[in-house]
Parts: C-alpha cells; structure tokens; sequence
C-alpha cells in the first residue's frame, strides 16, 4: 500500500444530496470517515519470515474477459485508464437489465456504513432497488469505524456468515487467504472466468486489474468494488494566487519550494506539510523497487532521502502553517480553504468537497491540481493507486443456481452511470427521495437522509465515472486534468497482488512515519535516518525482503 496517497481507501460522502442525480458524486467515489489504508511501511516484530500467502501469480484464464460497455458517451472519454466525465446529465436512460432477475428470494449481506443506519421496515429506498433486483437483499449494516471486529467475530463463528459479506481491505483479519476464504467463501472463477463473464455484461466493464485483486489461491473469489488509478493531487488556491499576481509555472520541487516562499506573508503561508507531495515528485516507491535483482524497501532508497530532505528545506523556509509544523495537520483542509495556506495535498475527492462546501458563500472559490512535477523537472511518475479497497464474498454454496442469481443481482449492482439501475440505487426514487429543481439538479427530500444510504455499492460497484455537475467547469478540469496525468501512471512492484504479510512485521515500519515527521519539522535529520534503516533490517526487514523476494521469485 502506498503509504505516500493515506486517503486511497477514503470514500467520500455518500448522503444522498452529495451523491446527487444520476450519482452527481459518482459510483466508487469515496464516504468521510473511512480509516486510512494500511502504510507502506507495514511490518512488524523480528521473528523468520512465515511460507507467503499472497497471490503471487495469476493463471491464464482465471480473471474475467474486460468488455467495455458504454450507455452514455463521457464528454470528457477515459484516457489510459483516467475518469470519464460527464458534464450534462442525459435526456433519457438506459435499461441495463430488460427484466428483473431474481427469483423473489431473500438474501442476507453484511456492509459496513459510516453514517446513521437506516430503517428496514418500510424503507421506500430499498423496496425500490429490490423491485428492481427482483429479489431482497436484508442487509447487517454495522459501524463502519468498528466494522473490523464485526467481521472479525463473524467469519469466526462460519455457521453464521451472511449470503454476501463485504470485506474492506485494511478490514482483513489473519490467514483470511489461506484459510477463510476457501472455508466460507464461493470460488467464483468457474462462473466468471474468461468469456464466462458475458453472461453477466456490467461485471464485464470491470477492467482487469479490479478482478485480478479478488484472487486467492488461484482462483476468483471476490466482487469488486473499483477505485480510480489516481487517488491524490498536490493543489493550490487558483482563485487567491490569481489575485496576488503570482503565475504559477512549476515543472521541479524547486520551482514548487519557490513558489511557497513567494506566496508566504502576513499571516498566509505558502504550503502546509507537503510530505505527501515530495514523494511524488521523487517517485518514492509504494513499498518495494527492484535495484538490479536485489528488492530494496522505499525507506532504502535515494528517492525517500531526497523526498524528506526537501520537505526537511520546504519547513526549514518558514513556508509552512505553523499549526502544520506544531502537528495539526487534521486542519489541514480547514486552512486551505479559508486561505491561511495555499498549497496542500489531498485526496482528489477533496476537490469537489471543497468546492460542496465553500462555492454557497463564495462564488469565486477555486482551487486546481499542479500538473504532476518532477523533481528535476524530467519525466513525473505517478504509481498507479490500489485497483480495489473494498470488495465482498459470496457465501460458499453447492446450490449451482443460487450462486447464478447473486451474480445475476452483482450484475444489476454494476450498472454503470447512465442506467435506470445506477439512477435508482445512487439516488432512490424522484418524488420520494429527491425532487427536480428548476436546473434539472436534484434537490434531496427530508426522507432521503433517513432512508437512503450507502448500502448497495459496498456489494459491488461500476467503474468510477465523474458526473457532479452541479459545479460548474468542474467535470472537465477534473476529467482533463486526471487525462493528462494519466500518461504519467506506472504500476508500482506487486501492483494488485493480495498480500498478507507475516504477523511478526506489523510494527517495524511505524518508526519510519514518526521519523518523517521529525526530520521533516528539523528535530531529527537524515542521519537519523541511516539508524532507523540499520534498525528495521535487524528487526524483521531482511526477513520481510526475503517474503517478498519468494514472492517474485514465483512470478
């Protein structure tokens, strides 16, 4: 996991107004509130590295055939694997599925929820998508901050684990690859695999790499939930640097270290923690890079030096937020909106959040993505983010038809946008949960924030696609910003694989975030580096290189 994007596994707000019509906030976009993702630098403990579990390899015709299907045509197409967008709702929508495919069965799911739970009975919201469905889905919706215990206590009692059980990634519990997943849960690759997807034509618009992260053992087993390849930006405020005057021309950190100096005065500082930032623009690995045939950790690496020693030079110019370099970094976004700081990294789905909560009282309110940097102002590299965070299990079963019909229902779940399927799951029923204002925009009933949550998606979900009109400009500089970018996307070491490390690292890598913060704030320095690596490589990290040596060694 790329410890340089900690917002990969966020999902951003899923009430229904921020959804919007025809999911204004689009499908596989992300809900406030998710923890972060596992760091990169996890490991933990000494101890001899343990046999591999991860999915090294993939055999030839276990994943699912990739058949694009397109109801609406993007306004902004997808380049490279980049987020179509879609800068006009449609005039009509298309029926993915001709007629409801379910048998009037009832089937069990257990999803997190980070937001009031919603009623069951009487729920016009999920009468309405199980019409659609043609059978019911009864959903075990627990706490999404303690989900993982939840799930936990579940998959250990095995007599009582649901017909479909999501299963966030940072949620995975010990040996669940190795022994829970054959245990309790349907390999699906006899049904999916290859051509056999057509059958199902929406979970064949799931692109590769989303299936290939479902695969334990050889062998297909999870439904995925797709994200974007891009997951952070480093932005500035557009509209407040345009009335100071300054151009922004930034092609290399230094540049970048300029421009924050620049724009420093008064009580606005130029940039808060840009640590994010500088590994990016020193393309700092997610975890591992191969030097030669010899797997060295990013913590090893010349880039990670050069990334801490720039944000080490970025603090040490007085650029930064004071509260930033006091460590209140949670306020981060608070700042950059109110315009006491400048510049800040963040998550893309920070970028129409911001502009949901800020363009009411301030029509002028702008902020835009740098183009990606280089540090020497060569080639940028951005790693191409986790294909999937979220994905969820069907109950193991002999019962041949009944595994056909919760596919058959993933495959209603995966209409993309466009689709009669999308518009009722995303945004419920109009009249009951949103009415038409006089732009065509949806404007929420009082009913929907009780009924309406994010429930279905977390069973399977389309590929992300960008749809939130209601900020003006904003779909096409997001869509060819991220098209741009897109040329610039690489896919890191291990990229996709399922792997589950070892017990005994869990720990070892935690020095390294609290050493990031302390070099970067001029309390320790690179030399403190050195030590810290000497010290994990004695800890476990050899052990930890030899694991994944094993594992490449097998591709």
């Amino acid at each position: 996991m790329n410890s340089s994007t900690p917002r990969t596994g966020r999902l951003n707000e899923l009430q229904v107004g921020r959804r919007g019509f025809l999911g204004m906030i689009a499908a596989g976009a992300a809900v406030v509130g998710v923890p972060s993702l596992l760091s990169a630098c996890s490991g933990g403990g000494g101890g001899g590295a343990a046999a591999p579990t991860a999915q090294a390899t993939v055999s030839t015709g276990i994943l699912p055939g990739y058949y694009p299907i397109e109801y609406v045509a993007p306004d902004f197409p997808s380049v490279e694997g980049s987020t179509p967008g879609y800068a006009t709702i449609p005039d009509s929508l298309v029926q993915s599925v001709e007629t409801p495919p379910g048998s009037g069965a009832t089937f069990t799911a257990m999803t997190p929820l980070w937001g009031t739970i919603p009623p069951v009975d009487g729920n016009q919201y999920y009468e309405a998508v199980n019409a659609v469905l043609g059978s019911t889905i009864a959903f075990q919706i627990s706490d999404g901050n303690t989900y993982g215990d939840k799930l936990a206590t579940v998959l250990a009692s095995a007599k009582d684990v649901p017909d479909w059980v999501c299963v966030p990634t940072w949620n995975i519990p010990p040996r669940f690859g190795a022994e829970v997943v054959p245990n309790l849960f349907q390999d699906l690759t006899d049904y999916l695999a290859g051509d056999k997807v057509k059958e199902y034509p929406n979970l064949a618009n799931i692109p590769t790499a989303a299936w290939k992260f479902g695969v334990f053992n050889d062998r297909l087993y999870a439904l995925p939930f797709p994200g974007e390849i891009i997951t952070d930006a480093t932005f500035y405020r557009k509209d407040l640097i345009e009335k100071m005057g300054v151009t922004v021309d930034v092609k290399t950190s230094e540049d970048l270290l300029e421009l924050a100096k620049q724009l420093t005065g008064g009580k606005v500082y130029g940039a808060e923690d840009l640590w994010v930032t500088a590994t990016q623009m020193y393309q700092v690995p997610p975890k591992w890079k191969l030097d030669g045939d010899k797997l060295v950790h990013r913590v090893e690496t010349e880039e990670y030096r050069a990334a801490l020693d720039w944000n080490a030079r970025l603090f040490a110019s007085g650029s930064v937020h004071p509260d930033a370099v006091a460590g209140n970094t949670g306020e981060a976004k608070t700042r950059f909106q109110g315009g006491q700081s400048l510049i800040s990294s963040d998550g893309l789905g920070g970028w129409n959040e911001a502009l949901r909560d800020n363009l009411a009282a301030n029509p002028d309110y702008a902020q835009q993505p740098f183009a990606p940097i280089s540090a020497t102002g060569g080639t940028p590299v951005l790693w191409q983010a986790n294909p999937v965070n979220i994905f969820s299990f069907l109950k193991k079963s002999d019962d041949e038809a009944r595994i056909k019909e919760l596919l058959a229902l993933a495959n209603v779940l995966a209409a993309p946008f466009g689709t009669t399927e999308f518009d009722v799951i995303n945004n419920g029923v109009e009249g009951v949960h949103y009415t038409k204002g006089d732009d065509g925009l949806p404007v929420p009933t009082e009913l929907a924030a009780t009924e309406l949550q994010p429930t279905y998606i977390f069973l399977v979900d389309p590929p992300v696609a960008n749809a939130k009109v209601q900020y003006p400009g904003f779909v096409e500089a997001y869509s060819t910003w991220m098209a741009d970018a897109a040329q610039y996307v690489e896919e890191p070491l291990f990229f996709a694989m399922q792997i589950v490390e070892p017990p005994q690292y869990a720990s070892i890598g935690q020095p390294f975030v609290d050493l990031e913060k302390d070099i970067s704030r001029g309390r320790k320095s690179l030399d403190d580096l050195d030590a810290a690596i000497a010290t994990w490589q004695s800890s476990g990290g050899d052990q930890l290189r030899a694991f994944y040596q094993e594992i490449l060694d097998a591709q």
